[in-house]
């Protein structure tokens, strides 16, 4: 495979791959966006609501309902280690407990993003003088505590549009009805994020 960068964002870049599918056909060239990958964090309290927060995205010009999620984009930074941060700088949270919830490709036909949700219990609230100062979209963010199955019923109405949000409350509620067997440790091994290799 033979990979051209085309376009170098703050975030992510667009590249041109050139590589061999088989099938005879020769070399094919695919366009993608080349993503640092992202984790999400689903955050339940003791009486079995989700954390939800409203955060303006400008590609879709919307205020969309979402879980405490980023970006994977520190240099050598553990998974879980980046959804506790997340948790701590968007929602004032730190969780006794973290299980790995769920994981998918986001846009598998034109993205290499991986995402990995956690599951996030025990929690505890962070002190107001050791909070993260939220800047931008998300200093206006508004958080909400949802029961979960309000949560479920707001995914199946199309009333929850962010994708992290969607598979995170419909995993969560899957789980809860397995009584939670599913959920496996938060250092579970993710190939689809850990064994992707630079062009």
């Amino acid at each position: 495979m033979r990979r051209e960068t085309v376009f170098e964002g703050a975030v992510w870049d667009v590249a041109t791959d050139t590589v061999d599918l088989g099938g005879g056909d020769g070399p094919v060239r695919r366009d993608l966006v080349v993503h640092p990958g992202a984790v999400g964090v689903l955050a339940l309290d003791a009486d079995d609501r989700v954390l939800l927060l409203r955060q303006y995205r400008h590609p879709v010009r919307h205020e969309l309902w979402e879980v405490p999620a980023g970006l994977l984009d520190v240099d050598g930074e553990d998974p879980a280690a980046a959804a506790a941060r997340e948790l701590r700088e968007e929602a004032d949270l730190v969780a006794g407990r973290l299980d790995t919830l769920v994981e998918w490709f986001s846009t598998p036909g034109g993205s290499d993003e991986a995402l990995r949700v956690y599951l996030a219990r025990d929690l505890s609230v962070v002190d107001e003088a050791d909070r993260f100062a939220r800047e931008h979209e998300e200093a206006q963010m508004v958080a909400r505590w949802v029961p979960l199955d309000d949560a479920r019923d707001a995914v199946l109405a199309g009333r929850v549009h962010n994708p992290t949000a969607v598979v995170a409350v419909l995993a969560a509620v899957a789980a809860r009805a397995a009584g939670w067997t599913t959920l496996r440790p938060a250092d579970a091994p993710w190939p689809a994020f850990t064994e992707r290799r630079p062009a």
